[in-house]
């Protein structure tokens, strides 16, 4: 088929406790045969927690890879096989120590697609609800309170990098002006 690639065989080479890494041999429809590295990830959820007064609800966290913290809206991984909804509003309570009255898909993210399986289901929480932090052991955190308009701003001077945040903060800003 046009644009399509058959695999051939896949092969498990690493099994961590957040992805797990394939090399696969894949067809092209010239028939050429190539390598694939994957990463298959069980996907995560974002959720953009905002306030009666257009405030959204940030979280700032050390993001190892980069080095550095980074300003973020709530987001946490699944399980393989969890469903996003339930996930999301777990980690809604668990980041911000909020529920909330309304929880509406923004749709789903593909963060990598060229190597990486992982799916980001994002989510509006509105009619919040205060209460208490349930953060992991190894989970360190601060919440941060910023009106939307101003981490509309943020994006566009890139002082928010996080693609998810990015997506589903625009997202949001676009529905809200409908």
């Amino acid at each position: 088929m046009h644009l399509e690639e058959k695999t051939l065989s896949s092969e498990m080479i690493f099994d961590g406790r957040v992805v797990k890494l394939f090399t696969d041999k894949a067809e092209l429809e010239n028939g050429e045969i190539v390598s694939r590295e994957v990463i298959k990830h069980p996907g995560g959820v974002c959720i953009v927690p905002l306030d009666s007064e257009d405030n959204v609800l940030m979280v700032r966290q050390f993001r190892y890879p980069f080095q550095k913290v980074l300003l973020e809206i709530p987001a946490g991984k699944m399980e393989f096989g969890e469903n996003p909804e339930e996930c999301g509003l777990r980690e809604l309570r668990e980041e911000t120590g909020c529920t909330c009255d309304s929880f509406v898909s923004l749709g789903r993210l593909l963060p990598t697609p060229a190597y990486d399986s992982e799916i980001i289901h994002m989510y509006l929480a509105a009619g919040l609800h205060g209460g208490t932090q349930d953060l992991d052991d190894d989970e360190f955190l601060e919440v941060k309170k910023i009106p939307l308009q101003k981490a509309v701003e943020m994006i566009m001077k890139g002082e928010i990098e996080d693609a998810k945040t990015q997506a589903a903060l625009l997202k949001t800003k676009l529905l809200l002006n409908r």
